[in-house]
Order: C-alpha cells, then sequence, then structure tokens
C-alpha cells in the first residue's frame, strides 16, 4: 500500500516484471488468463514462476469463466480471481460464480456501457468492484482513462463495496484520477509498460512517487 492506496500492477508475463512491481509497491499481482488479450499467460506459464514470485497476493483475471476454469485457476494457487463479463444475458451465472469461490474472493469486472450504473444483481455477487474503460470490442485494456465521476458517485453510494478503478491510469493522471473518484485501490497496466505485456521499472517507480505526491497534497 502507498500512502494508503491499495495497488494492483496487472498483465504481468514474466518474473522480472513481477520482481519490478513489487519493488515499485503493488499489493496485488495481475496474471492475465484470457487468450484474447496481447498480455496473456496461460496456466502453464503461470505455474512456471509460482514457486518464485514475490509474496504479494495474486490476481487471475479471466472473461466469462465456466466452473472448472475457476477450479484450475484455484488449484493453482490464485488468492483473486477477476472475471470480466458481459451484462447482456442472465445473471445468474454471477451467483455461480460466487458460489464457487466465495464473494470475498471474486472480483467482478462488467462491461458497463458509459450511460449505465453498476446494476444490484452484479454487487451483491461480489465485494470487490472493478471499474474499467468501456471498450466495444473486448473486455478493459483499452488504456483510456475512464469515467471518475462515476466512479465517486458509486463508491459515495455504496461504501460496503471495494471499489477497484482501472483504465488507462499513468504516472502523469493518476494524482487528478486520485483527486476526482476518490479511489483508494488503483489497478495500471499499460500506463507503465514499455510495450504490450512488458513493464518498464521507470515507469513503475514514477508512478509510486506520483501517489506519495497526491497523498502529501491531500493532507
Amino acid at each position: 500500500m502507498i500512502e494508503g492506496v491499495r495497488l494492483k500492477v496487472c498483465g504481468l508475463t514474466t518474473l522480472i516484471d513481477a520482481e519490478l512491481a513489487d519493488q515499485a509497491g503493488a499489493d496485488y499481482l495481475g496474471f492475465i488468463l484470457y487468450p484474447g488479450s496481447p498480455r496473456a499467460v496461460s496456466l502453464a506459464q503461470y505455474r512456471g514462476m509460482a514457486a518464485r514470485l514475490p509474496e504479494r497476493r495474486r490476481v487471475a483475471v479471466c472473461v466469462e469463466p465456466t466452473g472448472d476454469d475457476l477450479d484450475r485457476m484455484l488449484e493453482a494457487g490464485f488468492d483473486f480471481i477477476q472475471v470480466h463479463f458481459r451484462l447482456e444475458g442472465d445473471l445468474a451465472r454471477l451467483g455461480g460464480w460466487s458460489e464457487r469461490i466465495g464473494p470475498d474472493r471474486l472480483w467482478l469486472a462488467p462491461k458497463l456501457p458509459p450511460a449505465e450504473d453498476v446494476p444490484d444483481d452484479v454487487r451483491r455477487h461480489a465485494r470487490h468492484i472493478l471499474l474499467d474503460t468501456f471498450h466495444a470490442g473486448g473486455f478493459g485494456g483499452s488504456g483510456r482513462p475512464g469515467d471518475w465521476e462515476k466512479f465517486a458517485r458509486h463508491r459515495a453510494a455504496f461504501p460496503e463495496q471495494v471499489w477497484i478503478l482501472a483504465g488507462g491510469l499513468a504516472p502523469g493522471n493518476i494524482g487528478e484520477a486520485l483527486a476526482v473518484s476518490g479511489a483508494r485501490f488503483v489497478d495500471v497496466n499499460s500506463g507503465v509498460e514499455a510495450s504490450p505485456g512488458i513493464k518498464d521499472a521507470a515507469k513503475l517507480r514514477e508512478l509510486a512517487a506520483a501517489l506519495r505526491e497526491a497523498a502529501a497534497r491531500g493532507r
């Protein structure tokens, strides 16, 4: 935790990058198991790194998993599972995910169109809700900042949830993002990369410094 802000560094693909994230102060290490992402790793690749990873909490990031998918992620040793999903269709599947792994270990990341708010049926199945920038062609990963005011509104209305801000966060905008959104938990990915799937040590250090500076301004 950096000055009261929890930090997840996502899209990790190598042990070296996981160590860089750890050195920068990350609380959570995120590994994308969705094959459609340029930052995807397989479960076999993750298992090959797992024993040597820093002692940080580990998050599997997936899209609309099956029950067997969830079981394999749990067996691989992930602490949390972040599920991206469409709002269209039967939301009863959210209850299935929650029952299978528990609402405290499930992070829900709805594909939320700009004009919509998070439905009650989403919030009641998981304690952690991640709001990422809407991307019509995919599930997050757009690299574009989202609606920070919408995030602030949700966080104020439902303080019992843990709200995670994602989408286009980088050293140059993290201070403004925190000021506008009120976020105390952020998820960074492309904003601290040298190229897709490769983290940039200097950008990670700059992000940590920007978080400390933002906290100092807020005192």
